[in-house]
């Protein structure tokens, strides 16, 4: 993060929210605002053995710390990279026996960090720790227990030859955690493997139709010793055009939900009723609800049915996921489309669901053919209710592309990686792997795309080959999470 990106913006006073952060020059959809490298990070417990500590790409092989036998990097590149903050989390997890859950490890390297460099302003950082909110005063009953565990835990693995805090700090840290904890991703952002905080980032304040977007990019490593090195950092990216003097903002949920959800969900997470035009307005509200018109127009009641179908439902299908019972997923997915699609509209946000379960299960299963005909009716309805630069928008038009090149339908599928590497560049950058990834995809079917427009007979040569080597490759095993949001709460 340099000096000049920060000052392209400004900490002001946002009428009825508190900080946020303005424009101080024009910007382009693409352009990168500021990038922010994490004050402090972890990897998830669950992922600490296949994700790197450092980078937090995930590896197949990964070298372990010979100390505490905890951490893990992907080379002696990263190790020593991560060294100065894994330092004092090495001895304390010998001394302790074991490591902490990633609540308490991230709040002791937040204060290992105050310790060697104090609380004030980091370089490059708008507002320091101190300043950041911990809303620990609108903690329900049930938060303020986890919280008291959690800072009696700290204080168990917490050095004694370390600085002390006070209860109130640790509180303190342990609130700016829970509400500003940002999700990091895998290389590929499909996977949630950790949680960092960016002190810049948190000043950005929601609108649940943004003007920019936050990517995590990992980072190249392995040029360390040339001018390709760049560090492990967040990206504030423009979507539209930003005039000198407008707010930024990004979306802390998914969009793809009533506006009275989203409140909901706002409130419980972050302590604040939002207030945007989407909400007033429920914009976009009437396609996510929609129904079949016309004479086949169904009842208020056979709606209702429907719904309630379509979520008990999503319920079964979450807990076979879990259980690995694909098939029984694809089944239970046909029952609630044949039910679904004479009654609700093309955008309707139930149907919607589940058609985004169903291609995505019927691709690892390689039923590529049903798989490409729902990722079709799914990217349709996402076009008329997603922001055109939306980059939950972008992945998903990217999957129903390479669904459709593995179903043989060449045409359709370049078509649809066209336009995902359209919105990508945008939200994630040329030089993002999910990027470079899907240009060469996009190279890869142009020149299928020509090779069957020319003579058939070779294009199908050409395609076995490709197959056998394994250009393109659908998701892996599919995974009952849905993409990484924007903060992580602890659940």
């Amino acid at each position: 993060m340099t000096k000049g990106e920060m000052e392209s913006v400004e900490v002001f006073t946002s009428e009825g929210k508190g900080r946020g952060l303005k424009a101080q020059k024009e910007f382009l959809p693409g352009d990168v605002i500021f990038a922010e490298p994490a004050y402090a990070a972890v990897v998830f417990d669950s992922l600490t053995h296949v994700v790197c500590h450092t980078c937090f790409k995930r590896q197949e092989r990964l070298h372990r710390c010979g100390q505490c036998k905890f951490a893990h990097y992907c080379d002696r590149t990263c190790q020593r990279a991560g060294w100065l903050n894994h330092k004092n989390e090495c001895s304390a997890i010998k001394k302790h026996g074991k490591a902490p859950t990633e609540n308490i490890r991230l709040a002791a390297r937040i204060m290992w960090k105050i310790e060697r460099e104090g609380s004030g302003l980091s370089e490059g950082c708008l507002v320091s720790i101190d300043d950041l909110q911990n809303h620990v005063d609108n903690f329900g009953e049930e938060e303020k227990k986890e919280l008291h565990a959690d800072v009696q835990s700290f204080l168990e693995f917490w050095p004694s030859q370390s600085q002390q805090f006070g209860m109130q700090y640790i509180s303190h840290v342990f609130g700016v955690i829970s509400c500003n904890g940002f999700t990091l991703s895998d290389q590929r952002g499909l996977q949630a493997v950790g949680v960092g905080i960016f002190p810049n980032l948190c000043q950005v304040n929601h609108d649940c139709w943004p003007n920019c977007t936050v990517i995590f990019n990992n980072g190249n490593h392995e040029a360390v010793r040339s001018m390709f090195h760049t560090q492990m950092r967040i990206e504030l990216r423009a979507l539209s055009k930003i005039s000198p003097g407008d707010e930024l903002s990004v979306s802390y949920v998914d969009f793809l939900n009533v506006s009275e959800e989203r409140r909901k969900q706002l409130k419980k997470q972050y302590y604040f009723d939002c207030a945007c035009e989407h909400c007033k307005k429920q914009i976009k509200d009437d396609l996510m609800l929609a129904v079949k018109q016309g004479e086949s127009k169904p009842s208020a009641e056979t709606v209702k049915e429907v719904v309630q179908f379509s979520k008990d439902t999503l319920e079964k299908i979450n807990k076979a996921r879990i259980e690995g019972l694909y098939h029984e997923v694809v089944k239970m997915c046909r029952e609630c489309l044949k039910k679904q699609e004479p009654v609700l509209g093309d955008t309707n946000i139930y149907l919607l669901r589940i058609l985004s379960i169903a291609s995505e299960v019927l691709s690892y299963l390689q039923m590529f053919e049903e798989a490409a005909d729902y990722a079709k009716k799914m990217v349709d309805g996402y076009m008329k209710i997603y922001h055109p630069n939306n980059a939950q928008l972008g992945m998903a038009v990217m999957r129903a592309g390479v669904t459709h090149w593995h179903a043989g339908l060449i045409e359709a599928g370049h078509g649809l990686i066209c336009k995902a590497y359209a919105i990508l560049l945008i939200t994630h950058g040329p030089s993002h792997p999910i990027t470079k990834d899907l240009e060469v995809m996009r190279v890869q079917t142009e020149m299928e795309l020509r090779m069957f427009q020319q003579n058939e007979f070779m294009y199908y040569k050409m395609r076995e080959a490709a197959l056998k080597n394994q250009k393109i490759q659908v998701m892996p095993e599919p995974s009952n999470e849905t993409s990484p949001g924007l903060f992580h709460k602890k659940e």
